[in-house]
């Protein structure tokens, strides 16, 4: 995780520590709830407005820089290993996403063929790899970072691109909750660098949406599941009358 992600983490925890929801720091400091939203959901401050948040909450740079260095060392991916454990058993795998949703058990349970004991059995496995921690009452604790990511190209995205990329597309995309956009452009090297730091910034800002809405009771919550993808690409039928 970067220095910056780091900053700004440690800066939301101590929001949550001083009860400083966004529509309050938005209120001391003049700006919009929305606008402060955007702003922990692109992580992009001025040095300008992080002072002016650190006053409107009392800390200083000091102990910012401090509490980001005390924060725990989150995951960002597993290891091959690891990934491999949890792909070879379907169960493992399906508690192992409902975990990274905030899924409670009980709502795994009632949604799937899989037993409470089958659960728990999963969810402390889990524990031993280092992917949560259980608490009392079956809760978890998530051990992996907000920008967790499965290995490209490793025994969990291999397996998704087999199984899952055909099923996901075969669709009209035609629902209330279904969007398709194909867009083919030709671009300088800059605007494609810009264009591809602009979807990373997308995929970082709903993930902090995901986390801000696992406040919500599980029934005002539906699975929803978005691709981002960009390459040079040219289908093979074009490429059959290239000269």
């Amino acid at each position: 995780m970067s220095n910056t992600s780091l900053m700004i983490d440690a800066l939301k925890r101590q929001l949550k520590a001083r009860s400083i929801t966004y529509a309050e720091l938005a209120r001391r400091i003049g700006l919009s709830e929305p606008s402060v939203k955007r702003m922990f959901a692109l992580r992009h401050f001025t040095l300008e407005r992080l002072e002016q948040v650190l006053d409107a909450i009392g800390m200083d740079f000091a102990e910012l820089a401090q509490a980001a260095t005390d924060a725990p060392q989150l995951i960002a991916q597993l290891t091959y290993a690891q990934e491999k454990e949890i792909i070879e058993d379907t169960k493992l795998l399906v508690v192992a996403v409902a975990a990274l949703n905030l899924i409670p058990l009980e709502q795994i349970v009632a949604a799937y063929r899989i037993t409470e004991a089958e659960a728990v059995k999963c969810l402390l496995r889990l524990d031993r790899i280092g992917f949560l921690t259980l608490l009392p009452n079956n809760r978890v604790k998530l051990l992996v970072a907000r920008t967790f990511s499965w290995i490209p190209n490793g025994p969990i995205q291999t397996w998704f691109r087999q199984e899952a990329y055909g099923d996901y597309l075969d669709t009209r995309f035609a629902g209330s909750h279904e969007v398709m956009r194909l867009v083919s452009v030709m671009l300088s090297p800059r605007s494609t660098k810009a264009l591809l730091e602009r979807l990373r910034q997308v995929a970082d800002e709903f993930s902090q949406q995901h986390q801000d809405d696992a406040r919500l009771p599980y029934e005002q919550r539906h699975s929803i599941t978005f691709l981002l993808a960009a390459r040079p690409w040219m289908p093979t039928t074009f490429k059959a009358l290239m000269r």
